[in-house]
């Protein structure tokens, strides 16, 4: 089973045009174009019947008491939990590559419309939903991509999992507005094949 993207390459950053937020001299981040990256696949496993895309940060502080925070910096030492950033259903295993900002093109304040997708996917709630939670002017339920957006002052490169899961399953048994968790415990004895893709980025010029 092959995943690629002409986007970005395995281990490499992934482009501003792709990411949420991006660097600013002045204010230290700014919007960026929130693109969803471009996205192909071949070789699926015999009895493939729909794909699962889901992308994650694993390197989000598990604290946000620095982040963001002038004169201060979120110390790589700190542990890390999860972002998701993704979550995509019913891909059709037949269907073309998914096209750079086909999914998402730019930023939607209280979030884009969903569950239901392009091309009669599903897309699942993301995380910005939960950072979002108490702004007035961005709070919502976020749906389908959202792109990169590390803090500003995140001493660490952040790294954007991208997984492809083959399943021997037509509809991906969730309902309602979904979760990565939801979406992995229906995947359960449903999965033929996976395959990663992961992407860096960072706005912090100093983090490493």
């Amino acid at each position: 089973m092959q995943f690629w993207s002409d986007s970005f390459k395995d281990g490499q950053p992934i482009p501003v045009a792709n990411a949420f937020g991006k660097y600013n001299s002045h204010s230290h981040v700014e919007l960026s174009d929130n693109k969803n990256p471009h996205f192909a696949w071949s070789g699926l496993p015999e009895g493939t019947r729909s794909l699962v895309l889901i992308c994650r940060d694993p390197d989000v502080p598990s604290k946000p008491d620095d982040v963001n925070q002038e004169g201060r910096a979120v110390p790589a030492s700190l542990p890390r939990v999860d972002f998701t950033h993704w979550l995509l259903v019913e891909i059709r295993p037949g269907g073309s590559p998914i096209l750079e900002g086909e999914f998402s093109h730019g930023i939607t304040p209280r979030g884009k419309s969903g569950p239901a997708g392009p091309r009669n996917t599903r897309q699942g709630v993301n995380d910005y939903t939960a950072w979002f939670q108490g702004d007035a002017d961005m709070e919502g339920t976020y749906f389908g991509y959202d792109g990169p957006c590390p803090p500003w002052n995140d001493e660490i490169v952040h790294h954007y999992h991208f997984t492809l899961y083959a399943l021997d399953v037509e509809r991906c048994p969730v309902e309602g507005n979904f979760t990565v968790d939801d979406v992995k415990k229906a995947m359960e004895g449903q999965i033929l094949d996976q395959a990663t893709l992961v992407g860096t980025y960072h706005i912090n010029p100093d983090a490493k």
